[in-house]
């Protein structure tokens, strides 16, 4: 394993994978896998190799083929083909006395003593050790060329996985008003600003302009609860000191998160202590990251 990795990251060129059968269908899964995590690979099914596919076989390309049994009739055929154009050849083989073991420069042995099918039969318990090695295959190439959830996320920018490595607070909350009032402003002026912008809250700024507080409905509620004299009440009177915040550059997720640890439905967002808005609960439902 050791010195397949370390040929394969060495590679300027592609890792193409070949095989046939079940085998086949292990080889695109590998493929896909390695695409994700930074090796970039191509499939070559080994029955379309020997009949025009071998084509996309480049002069630098190494070559990983796939077989339980290392005999089928295709890999027979194929093996000498690709030995002949001067390819580094890896197979990845459940009998390591096969053709295919023999004439390949590596071998990842992936014998299995028994298959899982009752009758020994259908391929089980191979193709699982065949899927784990491609698998531990993947993830030491990425450990070897320092893969990063950076490089991962430019690989992965649809979905939910994409969105939770690279949706950023301030993509969301930018798309929402940014309810402020000052430390002096009335009870009225604080209920205006809480229902015009829709999101149930509302930031406290001081006359300095730094952020000094947070109201909510809630806040509200329990204020109308206790107090009788409502003409007095000032913004300052109601509010929270030190509200929780995002950073406008973290993650959309990291604002989950902290949600979710102070069992809240919004955050302010600031960025270098400056207030920049708001994100809401709905706002991480409606981008599938909840």
């Amino acid at each position: 394993m050791e010195n397949a990795v370390t040929e394969i990251a060495a590679t300027k060129s592609r890792l193409v994978v070949s095989g046939i059968g079940k085998s086949a269908i292990i080889g695109q899964k590998i493929v896909a896998t390695l695409n994700s995590t930074g090796t970039p690979s191509i499939f070559m099914h080994a029955a379309d190799a020997i009949h025009g596919d071998l084509g996309m076989v480049q002069q630098d390309d190494i070559v990983l083929i796939i077989s339980k049994s290392g005999e089928s009739p295709e890999i027979r055929v194929l093996v000498p083909l690709i030995r002949n154009m001067g390819n580094k050849l890896i197979g990845m083989v459940g009998n390591i006395q096969s053709f295919l073991a023999r004439q390949s420069d590596l071998v990842l042995n992936t014998t299995v003593s028994q298959e899982a099918c009752p009758n020994n039969l259908a391929p089980t318990s191979s193709t699982t050790a065949q899927m784990v090695m491609g698998d531990a295959l993947a993830i030491c190439l990425m450990e070897l060329k320092g893969f990063s959830t950076n490089d991962f996320a430019k690989f992965h920018p649809g979905g939910t996985l994409g969105k939770k490595l690279y949706l950023l607070v301030s993509d969301l909350s930018s798309q929402n008003e940014k309810p402020a009032v000052k430390e002096i402003s009335t009870l009225k002026e604080v209920i205006l600003e809480i229902t015009q912008k829709r999101l149930g809250i509302t930031a406290v700024i001081s006359e300095q302009g730094k952020l000094t507080g947070v109201i909510t409905d809630g806040d509200l509620r329990r204020m109308l609860e206790k107090t009788t004299d409502l003409e007095k009440v000032l913004a300052k009177d109601i509010m929270t000191s030190g509200p929780k915040t995002v950073a406008a550059s973290a993650l959309a997720v990291e604002a989950l998160d902290l949600m979710r640890k102070n069992n809240i439905t919004q955050l302010l967002v600031t960025e270098q202590e400056n207030y920049e808005g708001v994100i809401h609960l709905h706002d991480l439902i409606r981008e599938g990251l909840i």
